[in-house]
């Protein structure tokens, strides 16, 4: 352990120097009055951290096919479709023509309307964090950068 005055590494005593308890070694300690030795503390074992993402939601990616198929099974007209879910008609045709991707809000709003799934989960795997040669964390061991 470290003194807490002159930096050595030594065996450490407590001692009072100057109305202040500090953590010092056999030379500093006679600048003060001794307490006892202080004994090293137990280092707690660590155990590997493990990241876990939130799942990640997107539209699936036949979300255009599905769409115009449960339409014409309806028996719905682009006009009365987009009449139906409040929105407008050159929206349902872009979505229909894979010219628009619906966003998860919109995505949710068709799953009720037509009775479809249009939203997946994509799973994200846990992954241990490193460790630095320390032992101790850094900021760099809990961000993850995402390549788009």
């Amino acid at each position: 352990m470290q003194c807490d005055m002159c930096g050595t590494e030594a065996e450490l005593a407590r001692a009072e120097i100057e109305g202040t308890i500090l953590s010092v070694c056999n030379n500093c300690s006679g600048f003060g009055k001794v307490f006892g030795m202080v004994r090293p503390e137990p280092i707690p074992e660590r155990k590997p951290v493990i990241r876990v993402e939130p799942p990640v939601e997107k539209v699936v990616a036949d979300f255009s096919e599905q769409i115009r198929k449960k339409r014409e099974e309806l028996g719905l007209t682009q006009k009365d479709f987009s009449r139906r879910i409040n929105q407008k008609e050159s929206l349902v045709r872009k979505m229909e023509s894979h010219g628009f991707e619906p966003d998860l809000i919109l995505a949710r709003h068709l799953e009720k309307a037509l009775g479809l799934r249009l939203i997946e989960v994509e799973k994200a795997e846990a992954e241990p964090i490193s460790s630095t040669e320390t032992g101790g964390y850094t900021l760099g061991d809990f961000i993850k950068i995402r390549k788009k």
